[in-house]
């Protein structure tokens, strides 16, 4: 079997292109061969390389074409199908916002798959999925990559901000002021961070406490840390035996952040903590949520769409309608693209104005600042000469002569005149 996965890029490591590259690692364990394709790559695509899973930015590049396309994102998802008459496909929606995991509607999409409730309600009520066609299949966690960690102490030492979202300008501040509070040290990873790693599974481990949601979630608890729910979202709960049967349906995610992000929120789930309860948490998420079983979910699903699409004839009528249904509904957004992007440029053309207005501003300011060091400098010269003078009049006040002079002068006495004559070769001579 080849199956074809989509995504809107293989690039940053985030979610989606991740989930890719678990499930292509996976499908080529059982023997299936998968084929990534995104117009953007990067370091996920080389990672998939290297794994041996082909990886492409164009579909021509495609000498066979697949089995089974399994779609995530509507724009690579309608390219693939576009690109592949005949070949049926499946849907598979990550989030409840962004614009990208909107579901296309399309004849030879059989089947459109969620990984949690939230994104199914996106699928049902916003966009008219029947919910025969609809599964739910909760994400999953390579549990080879991420193993356990020993026992956590009684209390927290160490935690970790674990999302590409988190910096100093979202939740960062709240989260260093809450664990301050704890005296519990605090590091981040995250892409807004300008810390990505490659390998969290590695590092996971170290840490006590762990600040994340969703993905990053779930791999923090597989590990057996303690997990407060968070992100630029809001904050969630400390996960744990009480609420894990409510929060794992919603992935650890958005809905799960239902308070702003604060301190004091923060402050509250940290003194949650419980060592046993997280332990008892991690074995649960170990026992229900690893990659094989799910895998094995879809490739059941992969055999039961080939199967449905071999004994259904293609509708051309249909997917001409379906393209053109799709395309008007991407036009407002294009438009709207078009229309930032003029703004965009006249925020440049402005940027580039102020920026030559402040270059020149400062050249001047630069120009003043050198005359008015050398207005203090000459300042200063004739501050020194004063000084000078001063001191050599205080010196002079302070001889013989001068004191003569000061009690005898020449204007009061004529017999002193010689006198006052001779004094004045003496101080010339001092």
């Amino acid at each position: 079997m080849r199956v074809l996965i989509t995504n809107n890029t293989l690039a940053v490591r985030a979610g989606s292109e991740l989930y890719v590259r678990d499930l292509a690692t996976a499908l080529l364990d059982r023997g299936i061969t998968p084929i990534a394709y995104s117009t953007q790559l990067g370091d996920v695509a080389e990672e998939l390389r290297r794994a041996t899973v082909p990886v492409i930015d164009d579909l021509d590049a495609l000498a066979t074409p697949p089995d089974l396309i399994h779609g995530q994102h509507h724009l690579e998802t309608m390219t693939a199908l576009l690109r592949f008459p005949g070949v049926p496909a499946i849907y598979f929606c990550h989030g409840w916002l962004p614009w990208e995991e909107m579901p296309p509607r399309f004849p030879r999409i059989l089947r459109y798959i969620a990984v949690d409730h939230t994104c199914r309600d996106r699928l049902v009520y916003e966009h008219a999925i029947p919910e025969d066609r609809l599964r739910v299949l909760l994400n999953f966690v390579d549990l080879e990559r991420f193993k356990p960690r020993g026992a956590l102490p009684a209390r927290p030492a160490r935690a970790l901000v674990f999302s590409n979202s988190a910096s100093e300008q979202t939740y960062m501040q709240a989260a260093r002021e809450a664990c301050q509070q704890a005296g519990i040290a605090l590091d981040v990873i995250g892409l807004n961070a300008g810390n990505v790693c490659a390998h969290p599974e590695a590092v996971l481990g170290r840490y006590d406490l762990v600040f994340a949601k969703a993905r990053s979630a779930l791999e923090a608890l597989a590990v057996g840390a303690a997990v407060v729910l968070c992100d630029a979202a809001g904050v969630g709960e400390m996960v744990a035996m009480n609420n894990l049967d409510r929060l794992r349906p919603l992935n650890f995610g958005i809905r799960a952040l239902r308070e702003a992000v604060s301190t004091e929120a923060l402050a509250r789930e940290i003194a949650r903590y419980d060592a046993n309860d997280a332990a008892e948490v991690s074995r649960r998420i170990r026992a229900t949520a690893g990659r094989d079983a799910v895998i094995d979910e879809l490739v059941s699903l992969y055999q039961e769409v080939l199967a449905e699409s071999a004994g259904q004839p293609n509708d051309a009528i249909a997917e001409y309608r379906a393209a053109s249904a799709y395309l008007r509904a991407q036009a407002p957004r294009l438009k709207e693209r078009d229309g930032l992007w003029i703004a965009y440029q006249a925020i440049q053309k402005e940027r580039d104005r102020l920026q030559t207005e402040r270059d020149m501003i400062q050249a001047e300011r630069q120009a003043l600042r050198a005359e008015l060091a050398a207005s203090n400098e000459q300042v200063g010269i004739q501050h020194q000469q004063l000084s000078a003078m001063q001191a050599e009049l205080e010196r002079m006040r302070n001889t013989l002569g001068w004191r003569l002079l000061n009690r005898y002068g020449p204007v009061k006495h004529r017999f002193v005149l010689p006198a006052y004559h001779r004094l004045k070769k003496l101080l010339k001579a001092e």
